[in-house]
């Protein structure tokens, strides 16, 4: 309540200000633009940003260690009882991997070419291409993200928009962001269906499916803007649906705590929003850098290639 409390008071004061929570909504911030300073914040949110540095490295080196895939498969047989028993027909499983960079955190925010980056304190830093929600003139946007393949693949963007386990995915997580943003909107409607982008990355090219999901927010829609933003987390697209009971399992299945991890970060200006899903995130530990990664698994999954796909999401994307 508290931190729905204080970005609503922003909101109503029309206030600029960036707002950063994790997961479970345990570890929120919401600080207003004019209190930010670069040596502990750096955001660039579509272009809009307060970052002016340069990398200390030229391009960026990196070695995975991803958990083997007999830990994959014991925590992936154990979502797909889940499946099987009918009590989440999409889990988004994920697991954090130890690597070796050449590059500091700063650095690779500095590196990497996305729509949403997040440089945190030297604890974290993200890279995403995925949209939260945006709000434009009362217009509410999302963007979910649900579908990758290795752009290398022979025909990859028709065996990607024809993979059937990709499609069910697809329209599972659509529809569960369309019910998140009728909570708060009129007139929602799936503008654009299942379009493919290209992410150009360190080690290969991706093609990744997204859908445009949009509705009509209330006049005033600022002074409720934490109560709009907090009644749709956790992000659907990084869970899976049913949305509760769906959590519930992923933190039985999952051996660590996601923390900022799929979380989300924006800026409002004043009159209008935009923001992001952490996902291609790495966090600075106590015993170096861990990426965490994963993707959705449903009925119609395949063990190896859901392995494969954690496994690939593991990038930076530099031009």
């Amino acid at each position: 309540m508290e931190i729905i409390d204080q970005l609503n008071h922003y909101g109503k004061n029309r206030i600029p200000f960036l707002f950063i929570l994790d997961f479970e909504l345990r570890f929120c911030h919401c600080i207003a633009l004019s209190g930010i300073t670069s040596d502990s914040i750096l955001y660039f949110v579509n272009g809009f940003t307060n970052s002016g540095g340069a990398p200390r490295c030229a391009q960026v080196s990196m070695t995975r260690h991803p958990v083997s895939y007999a830990e994959y498969l014991s925590a992936y047989r154990k979502v797909m009882d889940a499946l099987n028993r009918g009590d989440t027909y999409l889990l988004n499983l994920t697991f954090p991997t130890k690597i070796e960079t050449n590059a500091t955190l700063k650095d690779l925010f500095f590196l990497s070419t996305a729509k949403y980056k997040l440089w945190f304190n030297d604890a974290f830093v993200v890279f995403s291409p995925e949209p939260f929600i945006r709000i434009n003139d009362r217009t509410i946007s999302s963007y979910p993200m649900k579908g990758t393949i290795d752009a290398a693949v022979q025909n990859a963007e028709h065996v990607l928009l024809n993979d059937e386990k990709e499609f069910a995915e697809h329209v599972t997580i659509v529809d569960l962001i369309r019910n998140d943003l009728s909570k708060v909107a009129k007139d929602v409607t799936v503008t654009r269906f299942r379009y493919v982008e290209r992410i150009k990355t360190s080690q290969k090219d991706l093609l990744q499916v997204s859908s445009e999901i949009t509705g009509r927010l209330d006049a005033g829609y600022n002074e409720s803007i934490g109560d709009i933003i907090v009644s749709m987390l956790p992000a659907g697209s990084v869970t899976g649906a049913p949305k509760t009971k769906t959590v519930e399992i992923i933190n039985r299945v999952e051996n660590y705590k996601r923390g900022y991890y799929t979380g989300i970060f924006g800026y409002f200006d004043g009159r209008n929003l935009d923001s992001g899903v952490m996902i291609r995130f790495i966090e600075n530990t106590g015993d170096g850098y861990v990426y965490k990664s994963g993707g959705g698994i449903t009925v119609y999954s395949d063990p190896a290639k859901e392995y494969r796909e954690l496994i690939d999401k593991i990038y930076v994307p530099v031009v």
